[in-house]
């Protein structure tokens, strides 16, 4: 059977595949259909960071399955109100949202922080930062400033307005009108740029200053992307609103929305909602996802080691390695799309973001020789490129 013909048939072409059709993970492997292995320094685009397959996940969610998949949000569900618990805890905010994915929580803390400000009697608009994305539904690519994934569908939501990131003088500049900022601690699709840390308390006492609500989106950086469970416990700085998604499941769809109470109360009932958010056999394994996230403590020094070995690589066409955590990006100078597509050949999984930045975004159990292994095959490449 012509399964890339199939899907050409019958799928909307949106996405840009690479031609490998993957029928199995473990762990930090999977293998195609051919029964060819790879190892994955991607992770699902950092989603399965507690590894593929992981037991404690695929036993929670085998639990549950048999027992109640789905009730709506009509009536309680004993695996949302544990998770609820666990992430207010986490997070030191006050109470959590479910959805299905980080687009859905991104377009939900703007609806909050917008019916916040109602409430206030306030009207104003959204400041974002330039090369940050939140995701592909209206509103939250209304909050993201690149013209090529804006291109084609405007009119786009109003209410936004874009500044340069990690730039707290532009930030002084337009937060006068402004009812809320909307950052990502460390931005992904952008090229993984990181923020400085006197930057964010900068932020944070502006926001403070001015009565502006400030949202960290950690819809990739976090669930122990960078070493702490969320990363801007890293910066010590806490956000009002924090959106999360992808990690928080290992791979089952669930986003989270999570907010100090004085934006929880703004809402009434009705104001929002969904049918499929927050589910028993999602929140299952999200308990299950965040229970291994916590156990696994040495992020921070395979980061560091990681990026320290990826410095080590002395080509002149390699212009910057910058991260945080297992979430690295080498910006070169030119377009890195062949470079993933060799690494693939060597059955290494890695991806392009910006044109020009390889990113790794491996999962958070990736041993330093499987780290070892893959620099030493994309010096080869290099090499053979050179």
């Amino acid at each position: 059977m012509d399964y890339f013909e199939l899907e050409k048939r019958f799928h909307v072409q949106v996405y840009k595949r690479f031609p490998v059709i993957f029928v199995r993970g473990r762990g930090t492997r999977l293998w195609d259909i051919n029964n060819k292995e790879y190892i994955d320094f991607l992770a699902g685009i950092g989603v399965v960071n507690a590894g593929h397959c992981n037991e404690r996940v695929v036993e929670a969610i085998k639990r549950q399955a048999e027992t109640l998949i789905h009730v709506s949000n009509l009536f309680y569900n004993i695996p949302q109100i544990e998770l609820s618990k666990v992430l207010v805890e986490l997070s030191n905010l006050d109470k959590v949202f479910f959805c299905n994915s980080g687009a859905e929580a991104n377009e939900g803390a703007i609806k909050f922080v917008r019916k916040w400000a109602h409430k206030e009697g306030r009207e104003g608009y959204i400041i974002t930062m330039e090369n940050a994305f939140h995701g592909r539904t209206l509103g939250a690519l209304s909050a993201t400033p690149k013209p090529k994934f804006q291109e084609g569908f405007k009119p786009l939501v109003e209410g936004f307005k874009y500044i340069p990131f990690n730039d707290i003088e532009a930030l002084k500049e337009n937060i006068k009108g402004a009812i809320a900022v909307m950052l990502e601690p460390i931005q992904g699709e952008g090229g993984i740029h990181v923020a400085e840390k006197e930057y964010l308390k900068a932020v944070r006492e502006l926001c403070d200053d001015y009565n502006v609500k400030l949202i960290f989106d950690e819809v990739q950086c976090g669930m122990g992307r960078v070493g702490e469970f969320f990363a801007y416990q890293h910066y010590k700085v806490e956000p009002d609103i924090v959106t999360l998604a992808k990690a928080l499941g290992n791979g089952l769809p669930i986003g989270a929305i999570i907010v100090r109470e004085e934006i929880a109360k703004a809402l009434d009932y009705g104001d929002h909602g969904t049918t499929f958010g927050g589910n028993p056999l999602a929140c299952s394994a999200g308990l299950a996802t965040v229970e291994e996230i916590k156990n696994i403590k040495d992020v921070k020094e395979k980061g560091e080691y990681f990026m320290k070995q990826l410095s080590k690589l002395d080509f002149n066409f390699i212009k910057e390695v910058r991260g945080l955590g297992l979430m690295i990006g080498l910006e070169l100078t030119f377009n890195g799309s062949e470079i993933v597509n060799e690494m693939l050949k060597r059955g290494f999984i890695i991806n392009c973001t910006s044109d020009k930045v390889l990113r790794f975004l491996p999962p958070l159990i990736v041993k330093k020789e499987e780290i070892d292994e893959m620099i030493e095959n994309l010096k080869n490449v290099f090499e053979e490129i050179e």
